[in-house]
Parts: C-alpha cells; structure tokens; sequence
C-alpha cells in the first residue's frame, strides 16, 4: 500500500537530479570555505533574495537561532508573535543559549503582528527594561495555515524598526510559498528584511538544510554563531549539491502543491469539516463536526494509507508537497469519507 503522506512537507523526498548532484558534487572543506559547491549554492541565493552574502546551515532551527544571536545580545528582548515557530517550536533557543528576552504579541489570523503592538511592545530607554533589538516574523505562517505575509505588510514594519533602530528579522522557512502564491520574485519579500533564514527542504525538497542570508558584516559573524552552536560541517557540498538544485528546479513547481491544497480543502469542505484559515500556500488546518476522538480517526485514515496529524482539540494539518498528485489528493479524500 502506496502512504499518502500529508504530515508536513518535512517529509519530502528528494528528486532524482538532487541525488545525481549529491553524488558527483566537487567538495571541499567548507569550515575552511573550500567547498565549491557550497560557496556556489550561497552566492545564488545572496543574489536569488537580494543580499550581500548568504551562509549555509543544517536546519532552519539553527538558521533563526543564528541570525537572533548575532541580532541581540544577552538580556536583549526580541519582539515576537505568540503563534511563531522560533518562540514555539525551537526549543526556547533564544532564552536558553542566547539569553534573549521575547517580548510576545498576539499573531492576528492572517499571520500578521498588529503594528500598534509592535510598537507599544518596544521598551522604553529605562535600566529597569531589557534593550529591545529586533522584530521577528513568519512567512509564510505555519500555524496560521500558511498565509502569506505580503510586501506592504512587511514594509510597515520596517519603518516601525527604522522608527526605533531595531533590526528585522524574517522566519522565511516557507518564502519560496509566499513568493509563488503572491507572483512576485523572492528578493521582493526579502528587501524589508536585514536577515533571513530560508529552507532549502520542505517544499523544494532538499534533504537538509537551510541558509541565512543578510549582509557581509552580518554573516561574517554568522559565520562565528554557526561554529558556536556546531554548525561548522566539512564537505558539505554533497548536501549543498541538492540546495543547487532546489533553487533552480523546484520553486515554480510550489504552485501544484498550493493548487493540490486548495482542492483539499475544497473536498474537505464538502465533506463537512471545516477549514479554519484561507488556503494560500500548501498548509490546510482543518476541524472536524463531531466530538470523535481525533487520534482514532486519524488511525482509521492511516490504516487506509493517509498519514494527517491531529494538532489538538478537533484540529488536524495536512500538507501538501512534491510527490503528493492530483489523484493523490483525491484518493485521500476518497479514504477520508469512507472512513467515517
């Protein structure tokens, strides 16, 4: 039995050309900054988005962790919404290695921060408060359903940064989303930004790996922070060699999975659950009409070959990603009404 796996895009597979790249990657030491294949993946990506220099990183975990260590110092607060993955869901990295204080604001169901809770959120120049440094966001927004956080969303926020000299920062795991559901190149979301960290995986399917991306000053010191958290990899081309390939083969492909989501959702509906946010990229959250308890119906999808994971309550995620088709989508629904 085929698995139809709609957990997360975390589990996508690489492409046949990533694994021929991986295999004939020219490598080199990339701690030393000898790794061809690396140095070529970041420089693409510094031009691909608009920056100076880029840096490569194991996971997008690190990449945030990176880019606020090097943004803030020690007892420095850094602004941040409630539903964020770097204040949920990356082990509290910025209070535990970094000692960086969030200052934590409601996101809005679109994904946004109210700018009038950005600024009221910036401390005041009083030694009884921690400096405030930086603002973070998240586009697209992975618990608000994937929405898209759009340009002149992100360039009212600079100008509250600029107002107050802070620095901003974006969560970007899922840029290559927001920029192909907007129809705009990535470099147009990425101007507001002084850094950036973007996955090479999840829907552009790379096996690992994230960059950063921000100035040559900025990396520089990322480049330190990287060491510090044991970042540092050797002939990392290999990995690098599918990042290549990432960037120039998989980004417009994004729009079938955006298309693949919409049409689950849409079936979803029909089936009587309900989509609880505006399907714009390739995340559906979804809640179920009856008080069945979810781990069971989500046991009796997967014993007919539909992997969806409950979020809490009456909620599930699906997503939506390379190697998920059309038909695949319409099997899991076909899965889904039986299975009731």
């Amino acid at each position: 039995m085929r698995l139809i796996d709609l957990r997360s895009d975390t589990v996508t597979q690489p492409s046949p050309a990533m694994r021929r790249a991986m295999a004939e990657a020219d490598v080199g030491d990339d701690v030393y900054g000898e790794d061809p294949t690396v140095n070529r993946l970041q420089a693409m990506a510094a031009e691909l988005l608009g920056k100076e220099a880029a840096l490569f990183v194991p996971s997008g975990t690190m990449g945030n962790l990176i880019c606020l260590l090097v943004h803030c110092g020690r007892g420095d607060e850094y602004i941040v919404g409630n539903a964020q993955h770097t204040y949920l869901y990356e082990a509290g990295g910025a209070s535990a290695v970094g000692a960086i204080h969030p200052w934590v604001i409601p996101n809005q169901p679109d994904g946004t921060l109210d700018p009038a809770e950005i600024e009221a959120g910036v401390r005041p120049n009083d030694p009884h408060d921690p400096r405030t440094r930086l603002i973070s966001l998240e586009n697209t927004h992975n618990r608000m359903g994937g929405r898209v956080l759009p340009p002149d969303y992100l360039w009212r926020v600079r100008q509250i940064a600029d107002r107050h000299g802070l620095r901003l920062h974006c969560d970007g795991a899922r840029l290559w989303n927001a920029a192909v559901a907007l129809g705009v190149e990535p470099a147009v979301l990425a101007e507001p930004f002084d850094s950036l960290s973007v996955c090479l995986s999840k829907g552009l399917a790379a096996p690992v790996g994230s960059l950063v991306v921000g100035s040559r000053d900025f990396i520089a010191e990322a480049v330190r922070k990287r060491k510090l958290l044991g970042g540092g990899m050797r002939q990392a081309g290999v990995l690098a060699a599918a990042g290549i390939v990432a960037l120039t083969e998989m980004r417009d492909r994004l729009a079938e999975d955006h298309a693949n989501a919409q049409r689950l959702a849409e079936g979803l509906a029909a089936l009587g659950y309900r989509i609880l946010h505006p399907v714009e990229t390739n995340i559906v959250i979804f809640e179920q009409p009856d008080e069945t308890d979810p781990a069971a119906r989500a046991a009796r999808w997967r014993a007919e070959g539909v992997l969806i994971n409950p979020i809490g309550g009456r909620r599930y995620r699906a997503v939506t990603h390379y190697g998920i088709t059309e038909a695949d989508i319409e099997q899991a629904l076909d899965v889904i009404q039986r299975a009731e």
